[in-house]
């Protein structure tokens, strides 16, 4: 059973209270955030509970046992401690959120309900919904490695350790076509698919992945992107580029010269080859199927 502070309990028992609800939000890069739905700011755990934030809870599902639970938060975009370019870049993925019942009256009683992580975060106008998560969610997220043909890692990353410098490439947008695809100057030197399933690095801090990158007549790029732009792209504005990888045994020695960091499995047969049967033109000596 939770234990109620002593001042807090005492104050709930009495005939009038005077509760509200904090959220503190700590994202991934170390920003603490405070929210209340009071009508004035409340400070108490050294956090700064900012009121007029629109933020507001609506629909919370809990169960008993190790069920994950869902729970909602809102607000609004216009508080100067939210801003839609981090929400669209995704620095709120994964944040840590604790929802705090407070005495708005002395916030030095004040308790803290549970814990969750933003999951989900959905925009429209000038205000956003956000999924918060119980813990209980991660005990359904994927453990360990996938056995695959193709490399499990990120180009560039820990387990990767290409280094990344040697393949971007800065450019000016020259065009922008739509929501999913501009044109680009300042790349003639790279060829065509260089930068394809990489990163686009706009000025601002907005990124975007590549789908496809091609070398276009006049030596300009042209880029496809996977999904359509979140943030406005002007021409004149810089983009620096960085290369991708199709995560091939192939690709991984032949481009990068990076094969012994190669962390997939490119010699594990297929479902293609679990179903099929032996035959007397191939040779069986137990040595490697697929070069």
């Amino acid at each position: 059973m939770r234990a109620i502070p002593a001042g807090l309990a005492g104050h709930l028992s009495g005939e009038a209270t005077t509760i509200c609800y904090c959220w503190r939000v700590t994202r991934r890069d170390a920003v603490v955030l405070g929210f209340t739905e009071h009508d004035r700011d409340l400070v108490f755990d050294g956090t700064t509970f900012l009121a007029a934030s629109g933020f507001a809870a609506s629909e919370a599902e809990q169960a008993l046992g190790m069920a994950a639970s869902v729970e909602e938060v809102e607000g609004g975009l216009s508080s100067a401690a939210i801003d839609e370019a981090d929400l669209a870049s995704g620095r709120y993925d994964g944040a840590r959120v604790e929802l705090f019942v407070v005495n708005w009256a002395d916030p030095a009683q004040h308790m803290l309900l549970n814990i969750r992580e933003i999951g989900e975060v959905s925009r429209s106008g000038g205000a956003f919904k956000a999924e918060l998560r119980s813990l209980a969610h991660r005990l359904g997220q994927p453990q360990g490695r996938v056995y695959g043909r193709r490399c499990d890692a990120s180009l560039g990353d820990n387990s990767c350790r290409v280094d990344l410098s040697a393949w971007r490439g800065n450019g000016v947008v020259d065009a922008v076509v739509d929501k999913s695809r501009i044109v680009v100057s300042g790349l003639s030197g790279f060829a065509e698919g260089f930068f394809g399933r990489g990163i686009a690095e706009f000025a601002g801090g907005s990124q975007v992945n590549i789908e496809v990158h091609e070398r276009r007549a006049d030596g300009k790029a042209g880029l496809t992107f996977w999904l359509p732009l979140e943030q406005a792209v002007v021409p004149g504005q810089a983009v620096t580029l960085t290369a991708g990888c199709d995560k091939t045994v192939s690709t991984c020695g032949g481009r990068f010269a990076n094969l012994l960091n190669f962390r997939g499995f490119p010699h594990v047969p297929g479902s293609d080859f679990a179903y099929s049967y032996v035959d007397g033109e191939r040779l069986h000596d137990g040595g490697a199927l697929f070069e």
